[in-house]
């Protein structure tokens, strides 16, 4: 009889239930359906504050390209003149990023550079994550103006 009793003690430490597995799937499909909104909603407002960043970097830039060599860069040489001498620039001084190129926006594309600017002497911008004008969320464009 004794024999049994461990046994029997012996089968039931040998591991979980389908019960109890299931009851800890549960909790986690809980807290996976309240956690992972949030999780998502920070990732996408990076993207966004990663970019404004990279804007701010690309205007400061612009602003030493113009002390060195007198003038915004025009439209056709665009950010790329921070990083490469234009062949017209004299008293260009740079690179005036630290990379040692124009980083793409986070969504994989270029950054739009336009002098004359329509909001300023120059305008710098990424339409977001659907790339077109307006939107908002990780849609809305992100400026310098």
């Amino acid at each position: 009889m004794r024999c049994r009793v461990l046994q029997h003690a012996k089968r039931k430490e040998r591991g979980f239930t389908l019960i109890e597995l299931l009851v800890v799937l549960a909790i986690l499909a809980m807290l996976a359906g309240l956690v992972g909104p949030r999780v998502m909603n920070q990732l996408g407002g990076a993207k966004s504050k990663t970019a404004a960043l990279q804007i701010s970097d690309f205007e400061q830039g612009v602003e030493m390209y113009k002390l060195d060599v007198g003038r915004f860069p025009s439209t056709d040489e665009g950010l790329e003149a921070l990083v490469s001498q234009p062949s017209n620039a004299t008293g260009w001084n740079g690179p005036y990023l630290r990379k040692s190129q124009i980083p793409q926006d986070p969504w994989g594309r270029d950054y739009n550079y336009r002098m004359p600017g329509q909001h300023g002497d120059f305008d710098i911008f990424t339409l977001g994550e659907d790339n077109a004008p307006g939107g908002s969320g990780e849609s809305a464009d992100i400026t310098n103006w």
